[in-house]
């Protein structure tokens, strides 16, 4: 089991074993879930997005205009 503290503004660190593993770098937008007891955090990768690519019905095209949204915000950020 990994830990972490909660800073004093709410931050966590998430382990580098896990961020490597999980492909999350510097700028890397999470989904925020709350389920239960838990909180659920999930990369919003391009992974992410070809994994549920379909589930929409829309042939892809929703999960590229997101890229492509994501790419733009990474850009005005550099």
């Amino acid at each position: 089991m990994l830990t972490t503290v909660v800073t004093t503004k709410g931050q966590v660190v998430i382990p580098s074993r896990l961020r490597r593993k999980m492909n999350i770098k510097k700028g890397t937008k999470l989904s925020i879930e709350e389920k239960e007891n838990e909180i659920v955090l999930k990369p919003l990768t391009a992974e992410f997005f070809e994994r549920i690519a379909g589930v929409l019905h829309t042939k892809g095209k929703l999960s590229k205009l997101l890229l492509d949204e994501r790419q733009k915000s990474k850009q005005k950020e550099e």
